[in-house]
C-alpha cells in the first residue's frame, strides 16, 4: 500500500496507520479475487485501486471529519466507495451504504465482515425510493456519491436524506464547475446550496477530480425525490 500511503501524506497530510494500512490491503484483495467472478469495477490492478479507489475516496476527507459528521449516507456505494475507504480511516462514523445491485452489497457486507468494521448498514435500494422513507429521509449530517449521475440527479438523490444543517458531497470530474453552476436551480428547489467546489489531483493522474459541496438549508418538499428512475430521465432545472 505505499502509493496510498504517500499519497495520503502528501495529498491530505494524513499518515495511515499499520493496522488501516493492512484492512486496505485486505480490502484491495478482496476486490480483486471477487472481481475474477463478478465485474465490480473496471479498475483491475493494485496500483490502480490504491489511487483511483482507495485514495479518491479519502480525499472527501477535505471536507469530512469526525467533527462535522457522524452519520453518514453513501448513495449508489457500488463496491463501497467512498464510504468503506472513509470508515477505515474514521472508525467513529456511522456509515450507511445504499446499493441497488445484490451482488455489490454482498460484496460489501464481506469487506465489512472480513475487516470486523463496526457501525455499518447496508441496504439493497434505489435512492429514489430510501430517500421517501421515515426512517432515512432527512436523518443525516452527511450524503455522498461517487462517479453515480449528473449534478441535478445527484442532488435530488442526496439532498432528502439530510436534516438541514447537513451537508453532501458529489465526487465529479474534469466538467465539475460547468456541471455544479447548471444544477444551482435544482439544488435550490432542493432545500440546498451550492457550496465550493474543490479541485484534487491525484498523484499520477492527469485529470483533475472535483468534490463538490452542497449544503442542506431548509427542509426538502415531499414530492422529493420521485420515483424511480425519474430524476435521470427528467432532471430537475
Amino acid at each position: 500500500m505505499d502509493l496510498l500511503a504517500a499519497g495520503a501524506r502528501s495529498l491530505l497530510d494524513l499518515d495511515l496507520t499499520p493496522a488501516q494500512l493492512a484492512a486496505f490491503q485486505t480490502y484491495a484483495h478482496l476486490l480483486l479475487a471477487w472481481n475474477e467472478k463478478f465485474n465490480l469495477t473496471a479498475i483491475r490492478d493494485l496500483d490502480g485501486i490504491q489511487v483511483k479507489h482507495f485514495l479518491d475516496s479519502l480525499t472527501v476527507l477535505k471536507v469530512l471529519s469526525a467533527h462535522s459528521a457522524r452519520h453518514v449516507i453513501d448513495v449508489g456505494t457500488g463496491a463501497g466507495f467512498p464510504g468503506l475507504p472513509l470508515k477505515i480511516v474514521l472508525p467513529e462514523l456511522q456509515l450507511t451504504l445504499v446499493e441497488a445491485t445484490g451482488k455489490k452489497v454482498t460484496f460489501c457486507q464481506a469487506v465489512v465482515d472480513e475487516l470486523g468494521l463496526k457501525g455499518v448498514t447496508l441496504i439493497k435500494a434505489r435512492a429514489e425510493e430510501l430517500g421517501q422513507d421515515p426512517a432515512h429521509r432527512e436523518r443525516y449530517g452527511f450524503a455522498l456519491a461517487r462517479a453515480v449521475a449528473e449534478m441535478p440527479v445527484l442532488a435530488e438523490y442526496l439532498l432528502p436524506f439530510l436534516h438541514p444543517g447537513g451537508g453532501a458531497v458529489a465526487q465529479k470530474g474534469e466538467g465539475a464547475d460547468a456541471e455544479a453552476q447548471a444544477a444551482k436551480g435544482a439544488i435550490e428547489r432542493l432545500g440546498g446550496v451550492l457550496g465550493h467546489v474543490i479541485p484534487i489531483t491525484l498523484p499520477g493522474i492527469p485529470e483533475l477530480r472535483h468534490l463538490v459541496v452542497m449544503k442542506k438549508v431548509s427542509r426538502t418538499s415531499p414530492i422529493y425525490p420521485r420515483r424511480p428512475g425519474v430524476p435521470s430521465k427528467t432532471p430537475l432545472k
